[in-house]
Parts: structure tokens; sequence; C-alpha cells
């Protein structure tokens, strides 16, 4: 965590008591992430952290998935950014406590930003690092996880997906974290499209609040917020 002391469980009593703020130690987080180490080291396998603080769980997810994409793309800058955004758009907080979303952001930006300046130097591109910057904004969001809202409670959670095609594309959809959370893709409702699994069976997902145009994956932050 970004603060004065990374294995500090406690900022002040005050925060323990107005909202239970305790940070889980680096041990705990490894020994928790090790039980799923498979889905850890897959690129684009999605994880959120409905309470996640400054990062200590989101934080070690992001290396280790990194860590993969160094190991197969970091030969290619334009392979490489393309699966560190892809890793980078895997990871989804909620956070009630402003600060610490924006230590949050800040913790994974830097995470990527270090391993993207170590393997390519004067040649990285700033368009990159917006485009990372932009999706941990759009992912990593202030609101209450036992709400689902705001912390305000007027607005309702909404989370972007993030699909990557061909040609350095991207799609976006926007999906509200109520739905997602409450959805049953054995049950159809009015909001829910039917689609075929890969064992053949009808399933049903949710619909997005909202779609975007595909964007090229240097260019994310002219999508609006």
């Amino acid at each position: 965590m970004e603060r004065s002391e990374q294995n500090k469980q406690v900022v002040s009593k005050q925060r323990v008591r107005d909202h239970g703020e305790v940070f889980t130690q680096e041990r705990e987080v490894n020994a928790m992430l090790d039980l799923v180490r498979g889905e850890t080291e897959r690129i684009e396998s999605r994880f959120l952290e409905p309470a996640c603080g400054t990062g200590n769980f989101l934080a070690p997810v992001l290396e280790r998935k990194l860590a993969i994409v160094k190991k197969r793309y970091g030969s290619s800058q334009s392979d490489f950014e393309r699966m560190a955004l892809a890793a980078a758009s895997s990871i989804y907080g909620v956070e009630i406590l402003s600060d610490n979303v924006a230590i949050c952001i800040d913790r994974l930006y830097n995470i990527l930003n270090n391993d993207y300046a170590k393997l390519f130097g004067n040649a990285c591109k700033n368009e990159f690092r917006e485009s990372v910057r932009f999706v941990l904004k759009r992912n990593i969001l202030h609101g209450d996880a036992l709400s689902l809202k705001s912390p305000d409670r007027k607005d309702y959670i909404t989370f972007s997906e993030w699909s990557f095609a061909n040609g350095g594309m991207v799609k976006r959809r926007d999906f509200r974290f109520a739905e997602l959370a409450e959805f049953d893709p054995r049950t159809p409702t009015l909001f829910a499209k039917k689609e075929i699994s890969d064992t053949g069976e009808a399933v049903f997902s949710p619909m997005p609040v909202k779609e975007f145009p595909l964007t090229h994956y240097l260019s994310l932050n002219t999508y609006e917020s």
C-alpha cells in the first residue's frame, strides 16, 4: 500500500470505528491468492475486490498478471501494451473512502508504468499511459459495496467491461454493479439476452446500460467518462 509503512494494518482508530478499515497483511494476501494461482496468472481473468482499500489484493494480482505479460510479450512493444492493458482492465475495485480510491489507482498505475518504462524506455507512449489511467479510473470506483451505490446513495455503481478485438481495437460496455451482483445466468428477465454456451446450453447475460463504439487502445481516454 502507498502509505509510509507497507505493512501497516490500521491508519487510525477513528477510521476503524467509522469504516472498519483494517488492511490485510502481505503474507495473508499471497496465501489467499495462491489458492487461485491459475486465475491470477490468466491475463484476462477478472477480479473484483468489493472493499479494495489501497489495493493490497489488487496490486499483487496485477503484478502476477504482468509477470506473464512480460514473459510472453515483452519483446514487442505493441503486444505488451495491448496485453498489459488487458490485464489492468480485468481488475475491479469498490472503496468507500475516496483517499483510498486515489491511492489504489495510483498504485496500480505505477506498477504497470514501472514495468513499461523498464522494458521500452524512451519509446514509451504517453497515449498508452493515458489509456491505462483512464481504464483504472473506470474500474476502481468510489462507492459502497453494501448498497451497490455511490457513497451518497444517489447513483448506482457502474463498471465498464473492456473487450479486445483485432487490430488493437477495444469495445467498452457499461453495466450496473447491482444487476451483475443479482444476475442469474439460468433465469431470463426483460433485461437479459439469450446466448448459447460452449456446452450448447441456453444461458442469459445481463444487458449493458450503455455501449460504446470500437476504439483503438491508445485512444481510450477519448471515451466520455
